[in-house]
């Protein structure tokens, strides 16, 4: 993952190329932000589902998404028109990723949203309408007809996706977070489940109630992917070496690894190296 702010385009891309011929490096990501969450707060950053197209058209093989796009930034219909035209111009490569939007707690949360004109609703309103919006994004993606859809927070008339996404039945959805109103919405909608990475108990007990949701439901726990997003030391890979072992061994076997910038020259051959092959 590199995160697109304190950053120059040229040199996302660099890695993202780099990274494209590398085959034990099976997905890139970017995240979905506004204005910086970290370093300058007037630095650059750049918005998400635009630069991801970009990088889609100038890679062959990477899966990619964003982790995650926020619920809270723009309508549901809008985005699944934006992805599946960004699973076009990949040839089927997205992993869509979406959730509920910056936890309230979060310092810097409210500034990208008053800062555009977007409504900062609270936790539960994002959750809920999060339910929503993934329904209705599904059916947009694999519906032949028109169709009305009206919801508590999201209502759509006539709505209709054409084309569709290059992916059957449709791209594969991410929802990441680990409070408990959004692993029942992960229990219902996911194909992978990411949460970042630090305390390995929480981990292991966020996912055992994930798996709880999904037998309220009636649906297979192993059917959701675990994912964990788990940051880089370039000082210290064996620190990051026994975080990636200490995930798979709990059954993350999605693992996302965060890249600090500046980027290194050659960074994507040495994760191979030293984080993946090691």
């Amino acid at each position: 993952m590199t995160a697109p702010m304190q950053v120059d385009y040229q040199d996302i891309l660099r890695v993202w190329q780099e990274a494209d011929g590398i085959a034990e490096i099976e997905h890139a990501w970017l995240f979905d932000h506004l204005m910086p969450i970290g370093g300058d707060p007037d630095g650059p950053i750049y918005e998400g589902w635009t630069l991801l197209s970009a990088l889609a058209a100038q890679t062959q093989r990477l899966r990619l998404g964003l982790l995650v796009s926020s619920n809270r930034f723009r309508p549901p219909a809008m985005l699944a028109k934006m992805a599946t035209t960004v699973d076009i111009v990949s040839g089927g490569r997205l992993n869509f990723g979406i959730g509920a939007g910056s936890r309230p707690s979060h310092p810097l949360a409210r500034r990208e949203y008053e800062g555009h004109g977007l409504p900062f609703h609270d936790f539960a309103h994002s959750v809920e309408s999060l339910a929503e919006a993934c329904t209705v994004i599904r059916r947009l993606w694999t519906e032949p007809r028109p169709f009305d859809f009206d919801g508590t927070y999201v209502q759509v008339k006539g709505a209709y996706g054409n084309p569709k996404p290059v992916q059957s039945p449709h791209p594969p959805i991410v929802i990441g977070g680990r409070s408990s109103a959004t692993l029942r919405v992960a229990a219902e909608h996911a194909d992978v489940w990411n949460i970042p990475g630090g305390d390995l108990d929480d981990l292991v007990n966020r996912s055992a109630l994930l798996d709880r949701y999904c037998a309220e439901i009636g649906r297979d726990p192993a059917s959701i992917t675990r994912s964990v997003f788990l940051p880089v030391s370039y000082d210290e890979p064996t620190v990051t070496r026994k975080a990636i072992g200490e995930a798979v061994d709990a059954g993350f076997t999605h693992v996302v690894l965060g890249l600090s910038n500046p980027y290194p020259v050659g960074v994507a051959h040495w994760v191979a190296d030293e984080l993946i092959n090691a």
